[in-house]
């Protein structure tokens, strides 16, 4: 309550929830479980390409391969998650389904000592924090926090981008001095625009085109205006984790809304984070999500065409993996209450 009382004096509203961490560690052994609990009851298809929703009578009734096989289905789930929004772009639009742009989330992410964080990250630990800024009322907000974590790299297939994450470890192994956390600047688009994710993409091959992967920048530098070089990030108080990360300028990749916003937010987290707003905190550049398209969906989660369900972040009914993983539930028990 004392943190949700002094982010309101900044113009932050915390969002209290409550986090189960699974951790990288344990990922692939919980993945595992589930596979295997899935298995059991049905037959799954990786590296499997799907190229189109059949319709038959005015309903789904399966889906065509890239290979021409065709697999009939009672009903149809569309869940690709953020890698496929493209494919589910290109799906829907194919099947005349209305759709509705979404903002696209870019932003950068924040690498500082994990002791400027502990105060939140003890009681949260992942504080969800909501800043309208200042300058552009745009929303602003924190997103996947990993005390003690390091930062890592994702290489996005489908658009051939390499963009920053993070992630930390449930067991302890592999744990660092450092807490890392992703701000992310949502920015919605009007009429004519209809392509929030080729924008995102196109915003992070900048960065790939600038240093051959992921820019980091010390927060002093950026604000001075002048790009980091690796002798100021070894004098720095702040050692990167992510050690292929080149230093560079990232006010050359964003845009000047999305920085200030990211400016903004940082100045308003050191009223409950006191020291992030410092020159040693380190930005790496850059972070996109993309989930930037949402169907017109009923409380089922059922589109518009009987028997075709859609849920989790590709679809933009949800952003993150906890409410995805709740909106399969839901979808499945549409799938049964529509039988």
């Amino acid at each position: 309550r004392d943190i949700a009382i002094r982010a309101s004096t900044a113009g932050l509203r915390i969002i209290p929830a409550s986090i189960r961490h699974m951790g990288t560690d344990r990922s692939k052994e919980i993945l595992q479980s589930m596979y295997l609990e899935i298995s059991g009851s049905c037959e799954v298809m990786m590296e499997t390409v799907v190229d189109s929703v059949v319709i038959r009578d005015g309903r789904a009734s399966g889906v065509r391969l890239a290979d021409g096989t065709v697999i009939e289905a009672e009903a149809v789930l569309l869940a690709p998650g953020r890698e496929g929004s493209f494919w589910m772009e290109k799906t829907v639009s194919a099947l005349g389904l209305r759709i509705q742009s979404l903002p696209v989330d870019i932003g950068v992410r924040v690498e500082i000592p994990a002791g400027i964080a502990e105060a939140v990250t003890d009681q949260f630990y992942e504080v969800k924090a909501i800043l309208d800024t200042p300058t552009f009322d745009d929303q602003v907000r924190t997103f996947c926090m990993c005390p003690h974590g390091e930062v890592t790299t994702e290489y996005l297939e489908q658009h051939d981008i390499l963009t920053v994450n993070g992630h930390s470890n449930r067991d302890g192994n592999g744990r660092t001095g450092n807490t890392n956390f992703a701000i992310l600047v949502s920015t919605d688009f009007t009429e004519p625009f209809k392509d929030p994710n080729g924008y995102g993409s196109h915003i992070a091959r900048l960065a790939n085109m600038l240093g051959g992967g992921v820019l980091v920048q010390r927060l002093g530098d950026l604000k001075h205006g002048r790009r980091s070089t690796p002798s100021r990030i070894a004098r720095g108080l702040v050692e990167p984790t992510l050690k292929t990360a080149e230093p560079g300028d990232l006010s050359f990749v964003l845009p000047y809304r999305h920085l200030k916003g990211i400016l903004e937010m940082i100045q308003a987290l050191d009223v409950i984070m006191p020291g992030i707003n410092g020159k040693h905190t380190l930005l790496y550049g850059v972070e996109v999500k993309f989930y930037s398209l949402k169907l017109a969906l009923d409380q089922d989660l059922m589109t518009s065409v009987p028997g075709l369900f859609a849920s989790g972040d590709g679809a933009g009914v949800t952003r993150g993996v906890i409410q995805a993983s709740a909106s399969g539930i839901v979808a499945a028990r549409g799938i049964l209450k529509n039988r």
